[in-house]
Protein backbone atom coordinates (compact mmCIF):
# COMPACT_ATOMS: atom_id res chain seq x y z
CA UNK A 1 0.00 0.00 0.00
CA UNK A 2 2.27 2.35 0.83
CA UNK A 3 4.65 1.71 -2.65
CA UNK A 4 1.29 2.14 -4.39
CA UNK A 5 0.92 5.17 -2.48
CA UNK A 6 4.49 6.76 -2.97
CA UNK A 7 4.24 5.26 -6.58
CA UNK A 8 1.31 7.56 -7.09
CA UNK A 9 2.73 10.25 -5.89
CA UNK A 10 5.55 10.00 -7.85
CA UNK A 11 3.51 9.77 -10.95
CA UNK A 12 1.12 12.77 -9.82
CA UNK A 13 4.77 14.58 -9.65
CA UNK A 14 5.06 13.91 -13.44
CA UNK A 15 2.06 14.88 -15.11
CA UNK A 16 1.78 17.94 -13.37
CA UNK A 17 5.54 17.96 -14.05
CA UNK A 18 4.40 17.19 -18.28
CA UNK A 19 1.18 19.57 -18.01
CA UNK A 20 3.36 22.93 -16.76
CA UNK A 21 5.16 22.23 -19.90
CA UNK A 22 2.69 22.88 -22.09
CA UNK A 23 4.62 21.92 -25.64
CA UNK A 24 8.00 22.18 -24.37
CA UNK A 25 10.32 24.70 -24.79
CA UNK A 26 10.49 24.89 -28.57
CA UNK A 27 7.17 25.81 -29.08
CA UNK A 28 7.57 28.23 -26.46
CA UNK A 29 10.31 29.77 -27.55
CA UNK A 30 8.62 30.17 -31.17
CA UNK A 31 5.56 31.72 -29.17
CA UNK A 32 7.75 34.31 -27.58
CA UNK A 33 9.61 34.80 -31.04
CA UNK A 34 5.73 35.72 -32.48
CA UNK A 35 5.65 38.49 -29.88
CA UNK A 36 3.08 36.42 -27.64
CA UNK A 37 3.31 35.60 -24.44
CA UNK A 38 2.47 31.57 -23.37
CA UNK A 39 -0.91 30.74 -22.05
CA UNK A 40 0.40 30.69 -18.40
CA UNK A 41 2.30 33.70 -18.40
CA UNK A 42 -0.46 35.32 -19.80
CA UNK A 43 -2.76 33.94 -16.33
CA UNK A 44 0.48 35.31 -14.03
CA UNK A 45 -0.06 38.68 -15.79
CA UNK A 46 -3.98 38.89 -15.17
CA UNK A 47 -4.06 37.75 -11.71
CA UNK A 48 -3.07 38.75 -8.79
CA UNK A 49 0.13 36.80 -7.47
CA UNK A 50 -0.23 33.53 -6.34
CA UNK A 51 -3.70 33.15 -6.34
CA UNK A 52 -4.69 30.87 -9.32
CA UNK A 53 -6.09 27.49 -8.71
CA UNK A 54 -6.15 25.61 -11.89
CA UNK A 55 -9.07 23.17 -12.70
CA UNK A 56 -8.58 20.17 -15.11
CA UNK A 57 -5.02 20.33 -15.60
CA UNK A 58 -4.95 16.68 -16.03
CA UNK A 59 -7.44 16.06 -18.26
CA UNK A 60 -6.98 15.01 -21.92
CA UNK A 61 -8.52 14.82 -25.54
CA UNK A 62 -10.99 11.22 -26.09
CA UNK A 63 -11.67 12.09 -29.47
CA UNK A 64 -9.76 10.10 -32.63
CA UNK A 65 -6.43 11.37 -32.86
CA UNK A 66 -6.17 12.47 -29.32
CA UNK A 67 -2.73 12.11 -27.30
CA UNK A 68 -2.52 11.23 -24.17
CA UNK A 69 0.98 12.99 -24.11
CA UNK A 70 -0.77 16.55 -23.92
CA UNK A 71 -2.12 16.48 -20.48
CA UNK A 72 -4.48 19.81 -20.48
CA UNK A 73 -5.78 19.37 -23.86
CA UNK A 74 -4.55 23.03 -25.02
CA UNK A 75 -6.08 24.97 -22.72
CA UNK A 76 -5.48 26.07 -19.02
CA UNK A 77 -8.78 26.44 -16.76
CA UNK A 78 -9.35 27.87 -13.40
CA UNK A 79 -10.26 30.67 -11.05
CA UNK A 80 -8.15 33.29 -9.32
CA UNK A 81 -8.49 37.19 -8.15
CA UNK A 82 -8.16 40.57 -9.68
CA UNK A 83 -7.72 42.90 -6.91
CA UNK A 84 -9.24 40.54 -4.50
CA UNK A 85 -12.07 39.60 -6.92
CA UNK A 86 -12.72 36.21 -7.98
CA UNK A 87 -12.88 35.33 -11.53
CA UNK A 88 -12.83 32.69 -13.71
CA UNK A 89 -10.30 32.35 -17.11
CA UNK A 90 -9.50 29.92 -19.16
CA UNK A 91 -6.28 30.90 -21.34
CA UNK A 92 -5.84 28.65 -25.00
CA UNK A 93 -2.14 27.24 -24.96
CA UNK A 94 -0.96 27.17 -28.89
CA UNK A 95 2.26 25.45 -28.00
CA UNK A 96 0.06 22.76 -27.49
CA UNK A 97 -1.84 21.11 -30.31
CA UNK A 98 -1.65 24.84 -31.86
CA UNK A 99 -4.23 25.57 -29.00
CA UNK A 100 -6.87 23.74 -31.38
CA UNK A 101 -10.32 22.64 -29.84
CA UNK A 102 -11.78 19.43 -29.42
CA UNK A 103 -14.24 18.08 -27.21
CA UNK A 104 -12.02 17.77 -23.85
CA UNK A 105 -10.92 21.22 -24.71
CA UNK A 106 -14.35 22.30 -24.66
CA UNK A 107 -15.70 20.51 -21.35
CA UNK A 108 -13.02 22.07 -19.52
CA UNK A 109 -13.79 25.45 -20.69
CA UNK A 110 -17.56 24.54 -20.05
CA UNK A 111 -17.05 23.69 -16.54
CA UNK A 112 -15.38 26.89 -15.49
CA UNK A 113 -18.79 29.18 -17.63
CA UNK A 114 -20.95 26.67 -15.34
CA UNK A 115 -19.46 27.15 -12.15
CA UNK A 116 -18.51 30.97 -12.59
CA UNK A 117 -22.68 31.38 -13.33
CA UNK A 118 -23.52 29.18 -9.92
CA UNK A 119 -20.85 31.65 -7.97
CA UNK A 120 -21.61 35.10 -9.82
CA UNK A 121 -17.88 35.70 -10.91
CA UNK A 122 -16.54 37.12 -14.19
CA UNK A 123 -15.42 34.49 -16.60
CA UNK A 124 -12.32 36.01 -18.92
CA UNK A 125 -11.14 34.15 -21.79
CA UNK A 126 -7.77 34.33 -23.38
CA UNK A 127 -8.22 33.05 -26.90
CA UNK A 128 -5.54 31.97 -28.59
CA UNK A 129 -6.21 28.79 -31.06
CA UNK A 130 -5.58 27.30 -34.74
CA UNK A 131 -9.38 26.16 -34.41
CA UNK A 132 -11.57 23.30 -34.43
CA UNK A 133 -9.32 19.85 -34.06
CA UNK A 134 -10.29 18.77 -37.59
CA UNK A 135 -9.46 15.11 -36.03
CA UNK A 136 -12.31 15.45 -34.06
CA UNK A 137 -14.84 15.87 -36.76
CA UNK A 138 -18.23 16.63 -35.88
CA UNK A 139 -17.12 16.45 -32.28
CA UNK A 140 -15.31 19.71 -32.47
CA UNK A 141 -18.62 21.48 -34.18
CA UNK A 142 -20.41 20.32 -31.21
CA UNK A 143 -17.67 21.61 -28.62
CA UNK A 144 -18.09 25.03 -30.18
CA UNK A 145 -21.84 24.94 -30.10
CA UNK A 146 -21.56 23.68 -26.27
CA UNK A 147 -19.54 27.12 -25.14
CA UNK A 148 -21.74 29.18 -27.44
CA UNK A 149 -25.00 28.13 -25.69
CA UNK A 150 -23.22 28.98 -22.11
CA UNK A 151 -22.02 32.56 -24.03
CA UNK A 152 -25.74 33.18 -24.34
CA UNK A 153 -26.91 31.72 -20.90
CA UNK A 154 -24.20 33.85 -18.77
CA UNK A 155 -25.02 37.31 -21.04
CA UNK A 156 -26.27 39.76 -18.35
CA UNK A 157 -26.00 37.32 -15.40
CA UNK A 158 -21.88 37.56 -15.04
CA UNK A 159 -19.50 39.81 -17.01
CA UNK A 160 -17.63 37.74 -19.71
CA UNK A 161 -14.26 39.45 -21.41
CA UNK A 162 -12.57 37.73 -24.32
CA UNK A 163 -8.89 38.69 -25.25
CA UNK A 164 -7.89 37.82 -28.79
CA UNK A 165 -4.19 37.31 -27.95
CA UNK A 166 -3.56 34.97 -31.60
CA UNK A 167 -5.94 33.30 -34.14
CA UNK A 168 -9.48 33.11 -33.59
CA UNK A 169 -11.07 32.06 -36.85
CA UNK A 170 -14.00 30.12 -38.23
CA UNK A 171 -17.10 29.11 -36.22
CA UNK A 172 -14.81 30.35 -33.05
CA UNK A 173 -15.44 33.74 -33.72
CA UNK A 174 -18.82 33.77 -32.29
CA UNK A 175 -18.30 33.11 -28.81
CA UNK A 176 -16.41 36.01 -28.21
CA UNK A 177 -18.60 38.34 -30.19
CA UNK A 178 -21.75 37.05 -27.89
CA UNK A 179 -19.32 38.43 -25.00
CA UNK A 180 -19.31 41.91 -23.78
CA UNK A 181 -15.64 43.23 -24.61
CA UNK A 182 -13.16 42.06 -26.83
CA UNK A 183 -9.77 43.05 -26.46
CA UNK A 184 -7.17 42.49 -29.31
CA UNK A 185 -3.42 42.79 -29.86
CA UNK A 186 -2.04 44.98 -32.77
CA UNK A 187 0.25 42.65 -34.96
CA UNK A 188 -0.08 39.09 -33.41
CA UNK A 189 -4.63 39.01 -33.29
CA UNK A 190 -6.55 38.00 -36.10
CA UNK A 191 -10.73 37.29 -35.93
CA UNK A 192 -12.30 36.32 -39.06
CA UNK A 193 -15.01 34.07 -40.06
CA UNK A 194 -13.22 32.54 -43.33
CA UNK A 195 -9.42 33.48 -43.90
CA UNK A 196 -7.00 34.75 -46.46
CA UNK A 197 -7.32 31.14 -48.20
CA UNK A 198 -9.98 31.12 -48.72
CA UNK A 199 -11.28 34.13 -49.95
CA UNK A 200 -8.66 34.03 -52.28
CA UNK A 201 -10.37 30.84 -53.76
CA UNK A 202 -14.19 31.82 -53.54
CA UNK A 203 -13.38 35.72 -54.91
CA UNK A 204 -9.82 35.81 -56.13
CA UNK A 205 -8.86 38.32 -54.07
CA UNK A 206 -5.27 38.76 -52.35
CA UNK A 207 -5.48 39.86 -48.54
CA UNK A 208 -3.62 39.30 -45.67
CA UNK A 209 -4.51 38.45 -42.26
CA UNK A 210 -4.01 41.68 -41.05
CA UNK A 211 -6.10 43.04 -43.37
CA UNK A 212 -8.59 40.90 -43.33
CA UNK A 213 -9.17 40.86 -39.82
CA UNK A 214 -6.37 42.64 -37.57
CA UNK A 215 -7.07 44.58 -34.83
CA UNK A 216 -7.06 47.73 -36.97
CA UNK A 217 -9.90 46.25 -38.66
CA UNK A 218 -12.06 45.34 -36.11
CA UNK A 219 -11.33 48.16 -33.61
CA UNK A 220 -11.78 50.66 -36.42
CA UNK A 221 -14.13 49.16 -39.08
CA UNK A 222 -16.44 46.06 -38.35
CA UNK A 223 -17.01 47.13 -34.30
CA UNK A 224 -16.20 43.94 -33.04
CA UNK A 225 -13.80 45.11 -30.99
CA UNK A 226 -13.65 47.25 -28.05
CA UNK A 227 -9.81 47.27 -26.80
CA UNK A 228 -6.77 47.42 -28.84
CA UNK A 229 -3.46 47.37 -27.41
CA UNK A 230 0.34 47.34 -28.60
CA UNK A 231 1.56 43.81 -26.53
CA UNK A 232 -0.44 41.33 -24.45
CA UNK A 233 1.18 43.01 -21.17
CA UNK A 234 -0.72 46.09 -21.65
CA UNK A 235 -4.15 44.35 -23.03
CA UNK A 236 -4.27 42.04 -19.63
CA UNK A 237 -3.49 45.32 -17.44
CA UNK A 238 -6.46 46.78 -19.41
CA UNK A 239 -8.31 44.06 -18.52
CA UNK A 240 -7.59 44.05 -14.54
CA UNK A 241 -8.44 47.70 -14.88
CA UNK A 242 -11.83 46.93 -16.38
CA UNK A 243 -12.89 44.45 -14.24
CA UNK A 244 -12.12 47.25 -11.53
CA UNK A 245 -15.16 49.11 -12.57
CA UNK A 246 -17.82 46.30 -12.90
CA UNK A 247 -19.51 44.44 -10.40
CA UNK A 248 -19.58 40.55 -10.52
CA UNK A 249 -22.65 39.67 -11.28
CA UNK A 250 -26.18 41.20 -12.09
CA UNK A 251 -27.53 41.00 -8.70
CA UNK A 252 -24.30 43.19 -7.02
CA UNK A 253 -23.50 47.09 -7.77
CA UNK A 254 -20.42 47.60 -9.06
CA UNK A 255 -17.59 48.23 -6.29
CA UNK A 256 -17.28 51.60 -4.44
CA UNK A 257 -13.59 53.22 -4.59
CA UNK A 258 -12.67 56.60 -3.23
CA UNK A 259 -10.09 58.34 -5.21
CA UNK A 260 -10.43 61.49 -2.60
CA UNK A 261 -11.61 63.80 -5.21
CA UNK A 262 -14.32 66.31 -3.25
CA UNK A 263 -17.84 65.72 -4.58
CA UNK A 264 -18.67 69.75 -4.63
CA UNK A 265 -15.85 70.49 -6.45
CA UNK A 266 -16.62 73.15 -9.53
CA UNK A 267 -15.02 73.72 -12.47
CA UNK A 268 -15.19 77.68 -13.41
CA UNK A 269 -13.45 76.72 -16.87
CA UNK A 270 -16.62 74.95 -17.48
CA UNK A 271 -18.43 78.29 -17.68
CA UNK A 272 -16.29 78.82 -20.84
CA UNK A 273 -16.75 75.52 -22.79
CA UNK A 274 -19.14 76.08 -24.91
CA UNK A 275 -18.44 78.21 -28.07
CA UNK A 276 -20.32 81.63 -28.50
CA UNK A 277 -21.24 80.02 -32.02
CA UNK A 278 -23.15 77.43 -32.73
CA UNK A 279 -20.96 76.09 -35.65
CA UNK A 280 -17.87 76.39 -33.77
CA UNK A 281 -16.85 72.32 -32.14
CA UNK A 282 -15.36 72.28 -28.90
CA UNK A 283 -14.07 68.60 -27.34
CA UNK A 284 -16.18 67.07 -24.90
CA UNK A 285 -13.34 64.73 -23.62
CA UNK A 286 -13.16 67.98 -21.46
CA UNK A 287 -15.50 68.12 -19.77
CA UNK A 288 -16.09 64.28 -19.68
CA UNK A 289 -12.09 64.97 -17.48
CA UNK A 290 -13.26 67.60 -15.67
CA UNK A 291 -16.16 66.03 -13.69
CA UNK A 292 -14.99 62.15 -13.29
CA UNK A 293 -13.36 61.64 -10.01
CA UNK A 294 -9.89 61.93 -10.24
CA UNK A 295 -10.24 62.63 -14.00
CA UNK A 296 -10.16 58.94 -14.83
CA UNK A 297 -11.96 57.29 -17.84
CA UNK A 298 -12.00 54.12 -19.52
CA UNK A 299 -13.33 54.72 -23.19
CA UNK A 300 -15.09 51.72 -24.79
CA UNK A 301 -14.21 51.33 -28.90
CA UNK A 302 -12.24 55.06 -29.02
CA UNK A 303 -11.83 54.32 -32.35
CA UNK A 304 -14.95 53.35 -34.02
CA UNK A 305 -17.98 55.61 -34.26
CA UNK A 306 -15.78 58.96 -32.87
CA UNK A 307 -19.29 60.94 -33.25
CA UNK A 308 -20.56 59.48 -29.89
CA UNK A 309 -18.26 58.63 -26.35
CA UNK A 310 -18.89 55.90 -24.65
CA UNK A 311 -17.21 54.67 -21.17
CA UNK A 312 -16.93 54.15 -17.52
CA UNK A 313 -16.09 56.37 -14.93
CA UNK A 314 -16.82 57.40 -11.38
CA UNK A 315 -18.75 60.02 -9.57
CA UNK A 316 -18.63 60.05 -5.60
CA UNK A 317 -17.20 56.80 -5.83
CA UNK A 318 -19.78 55.10 -7.60
CA UNK A 319 -19.11 53.34 -11.19
CA UNK A 320 -21.30 55.50 -14.30
CA UNK A 321 -21.52 53.77 -17.53
CA UNK A 322 -21.43 57.54 -19.49
CA UNK A 323 -22.42 58.34 -23.23
CA UNK A 324 -21.54 61.66 -24.86
CA UNK A 325 -22.23 63.17 -28.21
CA UNK A 326 -18.22 64.24 -29.95
CA UNK A 327 -19.05 67.49 -31.28
CA UNK A 328 -15.80 67.47 -32.88
CA UNK A 329 -15.92 64.94 -34.42
CA UNK A 330 -19.26 64.79 -37.32
CA UNK A 331 -20.53 67.58 -34.87
CA UNK A 332 -22.21 64.81 -33.16
CA UNK A 333 -24.54 63.51 -35.03
CA UNK A 334 -26.01 60.43 -34.51
CA UNK A 335 -25.08 57.52 -37.57
CA UNK A 336 -25.13 53.88 -37.97
CA UNK A 337 -22.23 52.86 -36.20
CA UNK A 338 -22.95 55.35 -32.94
CA UNK A 339 -26.29 54.21 -33.33
CA UNK A 340 -25.43 50.43 -32.16
CA UNK A 341 -22.07 51.38 -30.24
CA UNK A 342 -24.32 52.97 -27.81
CA UNK A 343 -26.84 50.90 -27.55
CA UNK A 344 -25.06 48.08 -26.76
CA UNK A 345 -23.30 49.89 -24.17
CA UNK A 346 -26.25 51.31 -22.56
CA UNK A 347 -27.83 47.79 -22.71
CA UNK A 348 -24.40 46.66 -20.69
CA UNK A 349 -24.91 49.28 -18.17
CA UNK A 350 -28.16 48.04 -17.23
CA UNK A 351 -27.83 44.78 -17.14
CA UNK A 352 -25.52 44.89 -14.42
CA UNK A 353 -26.61 47.76 -12.50
CA UNK A 354 -24.45 50.48 -13.52
CA UNK A 355 -26.30 54.02 -13.60
CA UNK A 356 -25.91 56.02 -16.95
CA UNK A 357 -24.78 59.40 -17.08
CA UNK A 358 -25.68 61.23 -20.84
CA UNK A 359 -24.18 64.63 -21.97
CA UNK A 360 -25.62 65.84 -25.04
CA UNK A 361 -24.79 68.05 -27.61
CA UNK A 362 -26.44 66.43 -30.82
CA UNK A 363 -27.55 68.39 -34.01
CA UNK A 364 -29.66 65.24 -34.94
CA UNK A 365 -29.23 61.84 -37.25
CA UNK A 366 -26.49 62.23 -39.82
CA UNK A 367 -28.24 62.71 -43.91
CA UNK A 368 -27.83 60.98 -46.76
CA UNK A 369 -28.77 58.15 -48.80
CA UNK A 370 -25.83 56.08 -47.36
CA UNK A 371 -27.00 56.90 -43.74
CA UNK A 372 -30.75 55.58 -44.93
CA UNK A 373 -29.86 52.41 -47.20
CA UNK A 374 -27.35 51.63 -44.28
CA UNK A 375 -30.62 51.14 -41.50
CA UNK A 376 -30.25 54.56 -39.78
CA UNK A 377 -33.88 54.06 -39.49
CA UNK A 378 -33.43 50.93 -37.78
CA UNK A 379 -29.71 51.55 -35.81
CA UNK A 380 -30.94 54.35 -34.41
CA UNK A 381 -33.89 52.86 -32.83
CA UNK A 382 -31.58 50.55 -31.26
CA UNK A 383 -30.34 53.29 -28.88
CA UNK A 384 -34.31 54.39 -28.01
CA UNK A 385 -35.05 51.37 -27.31
CA UNK A 386 -31.61 50.92 -25.32
CA UNK A 387 -32.42 53.89 -22.97
CA UNK A 388 -36.08 53.35 -22.97
CA UNK A 389 -35.30 49.92 -21.37
CA UNK A 390 -33.16 50.68 -19.23
CA UNK A 391 -34.06 50.45 -15.58
CA UNK A 392 -31.04 51.99 -13.77
CA UNK A 393 -30.89 55.37 -12.53
CA UNK A 394 -30.70 57.65 -16.10
CA UNK A 395 -29.15 61.31 -16.04
CA UNK A 396 -28.77 63.27 -19.02
CA UNK A 397 -26.92 66.69 -19.10
CA UNK A 398 -28.05 69.18 -22.36
CA UNK A 399 -24.75 70.58 -23.00
CA UNK A 400 -25.54 72.46 -26.36
CA UNK A 401 -28.14 71.09 -29.28
CA UNK A 402 -30.37 68.56 -28.36
CA UNK A 403 -32.40 69.02 -31.87
CA UNK A 404 -35.32 66.71 -33.60
CA UNK A 405 -35.77 63.20 -33.07
CA UNK A 406 -32.01 62.83 -31.71
CA UNK A 407 -33.08 65.13 -28.68
CA UNK A 408 -35.53 62.36 -27.61
CA UNK A 409 -33.29 59.22 -28.66
CA UNK A 410 -30.76 60.90 -25.94
CA UNK A 411 -31.88 59.64 -22.99
CA UNK A 412 -34.50 62.47 -22.77
CA UNK A 413 -37.17 62.69 -20.13
CA UNK A 414 -40.07 61.97 -22.95
CA UNK A 415 -38.65 58.08 -22.74
CA UNK A 416 -38.45 58.99 -18.92
CA UNK A 417 -35.01 59.44 -18.20
CA UNK A 418 -35.22 60.54 -14.42
CA UNK A 419 -33.68 63.70 -14.35
CA UNK A 420 -32.56 66.34 -17.03
CA UNK A 421 -30.50 69.29 -16.41
CA UNK A 422 -29.60 71.71 -19.00
CA UNK A 423 -26.94 74.11 -19.40
CA UNK A 424 -27.78 77.77 -20.14
CA UNK A 425 -26.24 77.11 -23.43
CA UNK A 426 -28.42 74.56 -24.41
CA UNK A 427 -30.49 74.64 -27.77
CA UNK A 428 -33.65 72.17 -27.37
CA UNK A 429 -35.80 72.89 -30.77
CA UNK A 430 -36.87 70.48 -33.85
CA UNK A 431 -34.17 72.15 -35.64
CA UNK A 432 -31.65 74.97 -36.03
CA UNK A 433 -32.38 78.16 -36.55
CA UNK A 434 -31.73 78.55 -39.80
CA UNK A 435 -33.92 75.69 -41.27
CA UNK A 436 -36.34 76.68 -38.94
CA UNK A 437 -36.34 80.27 -40.07
CA UNK A 438 -36.47 79.08 -43.71
CA UNK A 439 -39.58 77.14 -43.19
CA UNK A 440 -41.54 79.42 -40.93
CA UNK A 441 -40.84 82.78 -42.90
CA UNK A 442 -39.94 81.31 -46.27
CA UNK A 443 -42.75 83.50 -47.73
CA UNK A 444 -41.75 86.46 -46.04
CA UNK A 445 -38.02 86.06 -46.78
CA UNK A 446 -38.68 85.36 -50.26
CA UNK A 447 -40.60 88.89 -50.31
CA UNK A 448 -38.28 90.93 -48.73
CA UNK A 449 -36.28 93.47 -50.23
CA UNK A 450 -32.90 91.94 -48.48
CA UNK A 451 -33.31 87.94 -47.92
CA UNK A 452 -30.24 87.46 -45.97
CA UNK A 453 -31.14 90.66 -43.87
CA UNK A 454 -34.70 89.39 -43.13
CA UNK A 455 -33.20 85.63 -42.70
CA UNK A 456 -30.86 86.92 -40.05
CA UNK A 457 -33.20 88.84 -38.19
CA UNK A 458 -35.61 85.81 -38.27
CA UNK A 459 -32.95 83.43 -37.53
CA UNK A 460 -32.03 85.42 -34.06
CA UNK A 461 -35.80 86.15 -33.32
CA UNK A 462 -36.20 82.51 -33.65
CA UNK A 463 -32.55 81.87 -31.06
CA UNK A 464 -34.06 84.10 -28.95
CA UNK A 465 -38.14 82.66 -28.12
CA UNK A 466 -36.85 78.74 -29.08
CA UNK A 467 -33.94 78.16 -28.76
CA UNK A 468 -32.92 77.78 -24.90
CA UNK A 469 -33.85 75.62 -22.14
CA UNK A 470 -35.82 77.88 -19.94
CA UNK A 471 -39.11 77.29 -22.35
CA UNK A 472 -38.46 73.41 -22.13
CA UNK A 473 -38.30 73.75 -18.23
CA UNK A 474 -41.24 75.68 -18.32
CA UNK A 475 -43.09 72.79 -18.87
CA UNK A 476 -41.45 70.36 -17.08
CA UNK A 477 -39.28 68.66 -19.99
CA UNK A 478 -36.08 70.05 -17.92
CA UNK A 479 -35.93 69.19 -14.53
CA UNK A 480 -33.72 72.71 -13.77
CA UNK A 481 -31.24 75.05 -15.55
CA UNK A 482 -27.54 74.91 -13.91
CA UNK A 483 -24.64 76.12 -14.16
CA UNK A 484 -21.54 74.43 -15.61
CA UNK A 485 -19.31 74.44 -13.17
CA UNK A 486 -21.69 72.89 -10.57
CA UNK A 487 -22.05 69.79 -12.89
CA UNK A 488 -20.19 67.24 -11.12
CA UNK A 489 -21.90 68.08 -7.90
CA UNK A 490 -25.42 67.75 -9.02
CA UNK A 491 -24.31 64.94 -10.96
CA UNK A 492 -22.80 63.26 -7.52
CA UNK A 493 -26.00 64.12 -5.51
CA UNK A 494 -28.91 63.28 -7.62
CA UNK A 495 -26.65 59.87 -8.41
CA UNK A 496 -26.81 59.27 -4.84
CA UNK A 497 -30.85 59.70 -4.56
CA UNK A 498 -31.48 57.86 -7.02
CA UNK A 499 -29.16 54.69 -5.56
CA UNK A 500 -32.37 53.61 -4.02
CA UNK A 501 -34.50 53.68 -7.20
CA UNK A 502 -36.86 50.81 -8.25
CA UNK A 503 -38.19 50.33 -11.66
CA UNK A 504 -41.03 47.84 -12.51
CA UNK A 505 -40.47 45.89 -15.69
CA UNK A 506 -43.97 44.74 -17.54
CA UNK A 507 -44.70 41.16 -17.38
CA UNK A 508 -43.01 39.40 -20.65
CA UNK A 509 -40.44 36.84 -22.19
CA UNK A 510 -38.14 39.56 -23.83
CA UNK A 511 -39.04 42.72 -25.79
CA UNK A 512 -38.12 42.72 -29.80
CA UNK A 513 -35.14 44.90 -29.64
CA UNK A 514 -34.59 45.86 -33.97
CA UNK A 515 -31.81 43.98 -34.08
Amino acid sequence: MVEIMHHNILELFELRRHALAGGGDKRTAQQHQRGKLTARERIHLLLDEGSFEEIDILKVGRGEGASDSYPGDGVITGHGTISGREVFVFSQDFTVIGGSLGEGHSQKICKIMDLAQQVGSPVIGLNDSGGARIQEGVDALAAYGEIFHRNVAASGVVPQISCIMGPCAGGAVYSPSITDFVFMVQGTSHMFVTGPNVVKTVIHKEISAEELGGAAVHAEKSGVAQFVYPNDILCLRAVRQLIAYLPSNNRQKAPLLDLNDPPDRTDPTLDYLVPPSPNQSYDMNVLIYSILDGAEFLEVQPHFAGNIICGFGRLGGQTIGLVANQPAVLAGALDNNASFKAARFVRFCDAFNIPLVCLVDVPGFMPGPEQEHGGIIRHGAKLLYAFSEATVPRITVIVRKAYGGAYVVMNSKHIHCDINYAWPTAEIAVMGARGATEVVHRRDIEKATDPEAMLGEKMEEYRKHYMNPFLAAKRGYIDDVIFPRDTRHRLIRTLQFLESKKAARPERKHGNIPL
